[in-house]
């Protein structure tokens, strides 16, 4: 059994930004790479599936009710209109893209897997202007809109016919209220990676999971880890109108947010979060759940390292996990806090995702002490301890 972290229940948010956190928040992810004319892309699949798990975990609802994963014209178009509609009222819009995309005289245009134009002229029968995803959002009443672009490739069709396309996608004009951020500059192509994640995505699940970081630092911290990661070659982009308060994805945070961790070796996955110091001798049931929050040991006691360490975070009454041991995936967990007596939390889990023996639906009771904490798997009995880092 992979040990799993445990998260914190809800920080309690006092401040005007709390409207934004408890409001509603609607999501549209999609992922496309199994293209029927043009080559396949392995990574937008495993991406859209990482951010519609790391958006749930924060209370976003998915239209579809997760990734919609390779969409032809048809399926995209009917995506776009039901994002329109349930985004009415909403306090959060967020439209997540990876796949082909290319701009053509300064417009983006995003890729459908049935798409195969060969002039310019079939372009608005065959593919998804990403202004009109756009539209969408403005006029909603949301007072947050995000649109994410993981779609900074090549034009794909330049040797079917359709000139014109420039290297990248084109800056767009952010409405007010928006924020768009793109894997790389204007112009420029982004990197699919080595793994299953392209190292931009990599670095935006693990950013808008962190607490204490509004969504323009969140976005400066996803830039700078994908600056370190490639060496610099990629930098990602933003264009944003002025926004009227401060927005936090994953909450304000029990303090200053912290500075980003150095990393001595080029892995976004290797980067470990500074947590502040919380207390260990907690005497409120909201303190025991808050001194869970942090980088913790295995339970086998080994030193922390940049690919061993377990990382826990909370938001919306879950716990996230997320376990390294090495240079692949990690394994992650969500698990819902059912109840907090004392220094005794137990949960239930809702996801396990990357470990050989998931246990979704299994009740864990996690109990703290001053040192550290234990968990006790009640349908296997396994018990494991950990020490803070």
């Amino acid at each position: 059994m992979v040990v799993r972290l445990l998260m914190v229940l809800g920080l309690l948010l006092a401040s005007c930004h709390l409207a934004i956190a408890e409001g509603r928040r609607v999501a549209l992810v999609i992922g496309n790479g199994g293209y029927r004319n043009v080559p396949r892309l392995t990574n937008p699949a495993h991406d859209a599936a990482l951010i519609a798990r790391t958006l749930q975990g924060l209370g976003f609802q998915l239209v579809g009710g997760g990734a919609r994963i390779d969409l032809d014209k048809a399926g995209f178009d009917a995506a776009v209109r039901d994002f329109g509609q349930l985004v009415l009222g909403a306090d959060v819009a967020l439209f997540y893209y990876s796949g082909h995309g290319l701009q053509v005289d300064g417009r983006n245009w995003l890729v459908p897997l049935d798409a195969n134009p060969t002039r310019p002229q079939y372009l608005d029968f065959q593919m998804v202007d990403a202004q009109l995803v756009l539209r969408q959002m403005e006029g909603a009443g949301t007072k947050l809109n995000l649109m994410i672009l993981d779609a900074c490739r090549n034009n794909p069709f330049g040797g079917r016919g359709l000139r014109g396309a420039d290297g990248g996608l084109a800056q767009m004009r952010a409405p007010e209220g928006t924020l768009i951020s793109y894997a790389t500059q204007p112009g420029n192509t982004a990197a699919d990676g080595n793994g299953e994640n392209s190292p931009y995505t990599q670095a935006l699940a693990e950013n808008l999971r962190q607490p204490g970081l509004d969504v323009l630092r969140m976005f400066n911290r996803v830039g700078v880890d994908v600056k370190k990661v490639t060496g610099g070659v990629q930098q990602p982009w933003v264009s944003s109108s002025p926004l009227d308060s401060d927005y936090y994805m994953a909450g304000p945070g029990a303090g200053p947010a912290p500075a980003p961790a150095p990393t001595p070796t080029p892995s976004v996955a290797a980067a470990i979060p500074v947590v502040p110091p919380v207390s260990t001798k907690p005497s409120r049931s909201t303190d025991i759940a808050a001194a869970m929050v942090g980088n913790w040991r295995y339970g086998d006691g080994a030193a922390c390292s940049q690919t061993k360490i377990g990382i826990v975070s909370i938001n919306d009454g879950r716990i996230f996990f997320e376990w390294r041991w090495g240079p692949g995936r990690p394994n992650l967990a969500v698990e819902r806090i059912d109840s907090v007596v004392g220094n005794t939390i137990e949960t239930t889990v809702e996801s396990d995702i990357n470990t050989p023996t998931p246990q979704v639906g299994h009740r864990v009771r996690y109990t703290v002490d001053g040192d550290g904490w234990s968990s006790v798997d009640l349908a296997t009995g396994k018990v494991y301890r950990h020490k803070r880092c």
